[in-house]
Parts: C-alpha cells; structure tokens; sequence
C-alpha cells in the first residue's frame, strides 16, 4: 500500500517563480519548527520546503515503520508531491542521514547538501544506538511522556542548550519534544535495512557543507571525519561554543556559513 507523502509546508516569500528550493529536513523528536531562523534568513531568496518526518510533527499519524529507508522514500514523495524537482537540501541528524541515501541515488534532484551532525547509513554510532534504545526502553516501559523527559534531560547532544538555556531557547526547543509523538520509540515494526553507505560516498557530486558543534558528540564528530574524507565536494564547518545542534544553538553564525556554501553552489557547475 502506498502511503500519502507526509505532511510539508511550502514557504513562497520570493515573487520570483524561478527563486531555487531549499528542502528542510528535521532530526528525530523535532519538527519542522527547528528551522524558524532558518526560515526567517533565507526566506526572500529562496523558495522553502519544510517535512515534518513520519511520526513527528504534522505527520505524526503516519504509520512506521521508521528507519532512514523509509524516511528518504517519504522525503523523496513530499518533493514530488509539492512540485520541487531540483533543491539545495538542508538538514540535521536523521534528515541528514536520509540526503545521504537520496544524494548517492538521485544525484540530478539535489543541487546542494548541508548537513549538522549527519549520522552515515551503516556507519557505527554506539552512543546514538544506545541513546535511542534508552528511549524506546523507557516509552514502553514507562509512557512517551516519560521517554521525552528522559530524551532531552540525559541526552548529550542537548547538553550546550541545557547549559544556556536562553541564548539557546532551551523552552522553545522542549516545547517540540514535548509534542513529539513517541511513535517511532513505540513502533516494533522492523525497518527496512539500508546498505552500508560509506564505500558509496563518492558518488555524491553536489557540493556538501558538515556542519558540528565544537562540544557535539565523539559518534557526529567521527562521522563528520569520514564525509570529509570520502566526499567529493565536501567543506566541513565547526562552530565554536556549539553542540550538537548549531544550527538552533548558534543561528547567526551557522546562518553565514550556509548562506556562502549556497551562493558557491549556485556559481559552481
């Protein structure tokens, strides 16, 4: 049975019908509000197109299961359903797995890639799996709402939001896992296994910008070390007092960084 694409909201500041896309995909227990300031900076020059994953958000009654398989097929049918054909693509965490998989298997459709704390499909990340299954774990056990407190209260890459709680708008940032489903913590569906990923990288010919924290975690950073090495095209950005979100952490400064990754794009074949 084919699934409806989930749900996406198309951002049309710009009178220019020919302004490039940029596709904005979220990390797990986010939404689509992950990228307000995001939104705010590139509104006028670019059309935007931001998904709300399966199981988060405005597609949180989509049914698993839910794995970076699945997630690219739902970001791939959300840009066709929505008419975007070629896109700049910006993403954090499971949205940027997901690119990963689609850049290496519809290159043509993506002109641009930029990536915070990019998990690679097949790629070990101990702490994340442990993390994750700590989740899923407490959701059963104990009730989502249980899961979510224990997700951002103990999970590493919420520590610098954590610490600084108003310079990082600590209570906008729980106000989105709060509302997050719990689905995909709930789900024992198996998802559908990806091939390991590294050995393809180089297949990837779009222009790529890895975007860490400087306190992100030892897992995202090791990752990042492995885009840089096997990507064509790759620049790699660390910023620093960031962790594992930058991109909310440090808006302004990540901001600049895409916006000159996005300009190279567009002048480069």
């Amino acid at each position: 049975m084919k699934l409806p694409p989930p749900h996406s909201t198309i951002v049309q500041v710009s009178e220019r019908e020919s302004a490039p896309w940029i596709t904005m995909v979220h990390g797990a227990s986010h939404d689509q509000r992950y990228f307000s300031s995001q939104v705010q900076a590139f509104q006028q020059d670019y059309r935007l197109l931001l998904i709300d994953l399966p199981g988060h958000g405005q597609s949180s009654s989509l049914p698993g299961p839910y794995g970076f398989e699945e997630y690219a097929i739902s970001i791939l049918a959300a840009m066709d359903a929505a008419g975007v054909g070629e896109t700049h693509y910006l993403a954090s965490h499971t949205g940027a797995a997901a690119a990963l998989i689609l850049a290496s298997r519809h290159g043509q459709r993506f002109k641009s890639l930029a990536l915070e704390s990019a998990p690679i499909p097949g790629f070990d990340l101990p702490s994340v799996t442990a993390a994750l299954d700590r989740a899923r774990a407490t959701a059963r056990e104990l009730g989502v709402e249980a899961a979510r407190a224990e997700w951002f209260e103990r999970g590493p890459w919420f520590a610098i939001i954590r610490k600084n709680p108003q310079r990082c708008r600590a209570d906008a940032h729980w106000a989105m896992i709060a509302e997050f489903s719990g689905r995909p913590w709930l789900d024992t569906t198996p998802a559908q296994a990806v091939a390991p990923l590294l050995h393809r990288l180089d297949s990837i010919h779009c222009p790529v910008l890895i975007i860490n924290g400087e306190h992100d975690v030892e897992d995202f950073q090791l990752a990042a070390g492995e885009l840089e090495r096997r990507l064509p095209r790759v620049q790699r950005v660390t910023i620093p007092g960031a962790g594992g979100f930058p991109m909310w952490e440090d808006p302004e400064q990540v901001n600049d960084h895409i916006r000159r990754h996005l300009q190279d794009a567009c002048m480069k074949p």
